[in-house]
């Protein structure tokens, strides 16, 4: 029972592509945490942001993916925006800490246009624990895997009117992920490259609402491309409600309440759109908590 018990583990760890694709947490609430995946965000907003992010996926399922957020930006004078974020990644038995440092800078290509350029650097470590398992039946799980790799990245984010466009990569570097052994052993895996392309645009309607659909398309090696399609609206600057479709993954509802000028609290509920893992897996959380300062 023991040995079917992680044989149903290191099948949610491939499904969810993070060990053996080696995929970055995903998110439903990219937009008001951009900077975690486009440095070139950091600060582009004229504000400063200190933001906590918790997301829980799958509930029901012991070890599933859980990923904690901290990130501040901040502008730094007319062009230049700072930031740094702290990303805390556990499936199961494997557990990715990041920390990088973000730096942008604006272009002014009109009097309604803005292009602000970005680059991310920093580190992140990696602890695959094995042994704590019991997983050393088998020769090629029987020691545990920690490392720590460098993270270097960069990003585009374009602004026209109440148009944006964004374009990134968080890093470019192939880390090693786990140690090569013999021939008949497994191979060294390595991290993934992972590009961003979103858009959006928000639509005015009377003074109070504000209607903003848009789009986010993940791109990895050897995984899956994950699109999202989202809606959101705005009433009266005070509450945001918004539902987004994670192509044949997910659909996702978000509530956002701003409680005062300088904080908001954002929640989404997601859904996968297997009705198996619904059923046995749970649906997934989403929290964040945003202190805004001028």
């Amino acid at each position: 029972m023991k040995k079917i018990k992680y044989i149903v583990v290191f099948a949610v760890l491939i499904a969810s592509g993070k060990l053996f694709a080696q995929q970055d947490p995903s998110y439903s609430m990219y937009r008001y945490n951009m900077n975690i995946i486009n440095p070139a965000h950091a600060g582009s907003n004229g504000h400063t942001d200190l933001n906590f992010h918790i997301r829980n996926q799958w509930t029901d399922i012991d070890g599933a993916p859980e990923t904690q957020t901290f990130s501040f930006t901040k502008p730094m004078g007319d062009k230049i925006g700072i930031g740094i974020s702290v990303v805390n990644d556990r499936i199961d038995i494997t557990k990715e800490t990041s920390y990088t440092a973000d730096f942008s800078y604006k272009i002014q290509l009109s009097e309604i246009s803005d292009l602000y350029l970005g680059v991310k650097a920093g580190a992140y470590s990696l602890n695959v624990d094995f042994l704590s398992k019991g997983i050393g039946f088998d020769p090629e799980f029987d020691e545990n895997v920690s490392r720590t790799n460098g993270i270097f990245g960069a990003g585009a984010y374009l602004t026209v009117n109440k148009f944006y466009a964004t374009l990134s990569t968080p890093n470019f570097l192939n880390g090693k992920r786990v140690a090569e052994t013999d021939n008949d052993g497994y191979t060294e895996g390595t991290d993934r490259l992972h590009m961003y392309a979103g858009a959006g645009y928000t639509f005015d309607f009377g003074e109070n609402f504000e209607l903003t659909p848009a789009l986010m398309a993940r791109f990895v090696e050897a995984a899956p491309t994950s699109v999202d399609i989202s809606a959101t609206l705005n009433m009266y600057q005070m509450v945001e409600a918004g539902v987004s479709y994670r192509w044949d993954e997910s659909v996702s509802f978000l509530a956002l309440i701003r409680a005062a000028e300088w904080l908001r609290f954002g929640y989404v509920y997601e859904a996968a759109s297997d009705s198996d893992l619904n059923d046995y897996g749970g649906g997934t959380h989403e929290l964040m908590l945003q202190f805004r300062f001028n």
